[in-house]
């Protein structure tokens, strides 16, 4: 869960207990505790941390400061006490996704990002008491790597018939009345629906909006009754510590391995169908350009979270294991990033350059240090090595790389590039799944 002040955080504690506990129980007099002044002041700080630009009325948090926070979250508490909040319409930006294409991200006004954040403390127990051990996204103490890690497990495990989804515009197709239903189910709070509600419509009357605070939440709770199926799939087909499924989710991106053998062809087609069946009734439409089917005993590879994955012999035992490696993709688009700050630094000093390169490859580094990274890590780290050295020359109007000006040592050691490209590993095997 995320820390919070001691009263909120063991409130926020009872809640789970009581919504693991009790799975049919629906919360009443939940709003009483979004609109507490201590609620409001975690969510601000919450958001703060998070930063961000300002909203469509331009406010931003150094203002916020300067006017006073306490007034500010006073003025909230009241607006939302006498039931008089309503949020301001979202700022729509447009981000590029590649591929000459782009995503509509949605930034609210502070205030509602405090609000939403506010709403965001209360409901979060009950539903991570629901949410299922394969959906990894935006969740407390979930990571992307152990999505990653649990793929990997699935490949060893002889699972390598995958179905690689693509979900079309899952965002912004959302059904709004469908998501409330689902709220209210373990929400019987008719001023918390409401709330809500006004959130969402004010980015449109569909979908739930992409940069939102309480979105990916939403978003989570609108598929968990996908991965609650997948969940009886799993247990369905088990075989004591051994089943046939295994699938990991993170927000809209899902793969899904099935048991490779043969004779299970039926229950691959089976799953599939389900699958196909829950996201229909959710109004969420699959991509078929970009949905897959991979048959990785036949040298096929899929992509999950930035990474590919595909089967391969492991050199010292000969044994089937998972490759994971950064996509060449998610490399071009980092030395694409690099290439444009090199370009704009070419007349500055070296040690602002440095301070912005190495701020990149240091988030970039350490997301992409799961799996088998060392290669593209070595290319990467011999590629802005060379960039820095004819910066360097650049500047005192020679040519060449100066490899007998600066050593390799001074460059990482004196000049402090980034050098820490360490990678880890996704979890250990475990022992041999049994065969068929």
């Amino acid at each position: 869960m995320t820390k919070a002040p001691i009263l909120l955080q063991e409130l926020r504690r009872r809640i789970y207990v009581k919504a693991k506990a009790e799975p049919s129980w629906r919360f009443w007099g939940m709003y009483v505790h979004v609109c507490k002044v201590e609620t409001l002041l975690e969510a601000y700080r919450l958001a703060k941390a998070n930063d961000g630009s300002p909203g469509i009325d331009g406010v931003s948090f150094s203002d916020v400061e300067a006017g006073g926070v306490k007034g500010f979250i006073d003025r909230l508490h009241e607006e939302l006490v006498n039931r008089t909040y309503r949020p301001l319409r979202v700022r729509k930006v447009e981000i590029p996704k590649g591929g000459g294409k782009t995503r509509t991200l949605s930034i609210p006004a502070i205030r509602d990002r405090v609000v939403q954040g506010a709403v965001k403390l209360i409901l979060e127990p009950i539903f991570e008491a629901d949410f299922h051990p394969g959906s990894f996204g935006y969740r407390p103490k979930k990571t992307a790597h152990q999505a990653l890690a649990r793929v990997a497990r699935a490949i060893i495990e002889k699972k390598t018939h995958v179905i690689d989804l693509d979900l079309k515009a899952y965002f912004d197709t959302v059904r709004q009345d469908i998501l409330l239903r689902k709220v209210a189910r373990r929400v019987n709070d008719d001023d918390i629906l409401r709330l809500l509600k006004m959130i969402m419509r004010a980015s449109g009357k569909r979908g739930v909006p992409q940069g939102g605070v309480i979105s990916p939440l939403l978003s989570n709770l609108y598929l968990n009754e996908v991965d609650g199926m997948l969940e009886r799939a799993i247990e369905a087909t088990r075989n004591g510590q051994w089943t046939r499924v295994a699938y990991a989710r993170f927000a809209d991106d899902l793969v899904v391995l099935v048991d490779g053998h043969p004779r299970h062809g039926l229950l691959r087609k089976q799953v599939e169908r389900r699958i196909r069946e829950e996201l229909a009734q959710l109004g969420v439409e699959v991509n078929e350009e970009k949905t897959r089917t991979v048959d990785l005993t036949a040298g096929e590879s899929f992509g999950f979270l930035g990474f590919d994955f595909r089967r391969v012999k492991s050199r010292r035992r000969g044994k089937w294991m998972p490759l994971c490696r950064p996509q060449g993709k998610k490399r071009k688009a980092l030395l694409g990033k690099l290439k444009e700050v090199f370009r704009r630094y070419e007349s500055q000093r070296t040690e602002e350059l440095i301070i912005r390169i190495n701020s990149i490859l240091r988030g970039w580094v350490a997301y992409f240090a799961a799996g088998h990274s060392g290669q593209c890590f070595s290319f990467v780290r011999r590629w802005v090595e060379e960039k820095v050295r004819r910066h360097l020359q650049k500047a005192r109007k020679r040519r060449g790389f100066g490899w007998k000006q600066w050593s390799t040592g001074w460059l990482y050691g004196e000049l402090g590039l980034f050098d820490e490209y360490r990678v880890i590993r996704l979890g250990t095997p475990p022992k041999a799944a049994p065969a068929g």
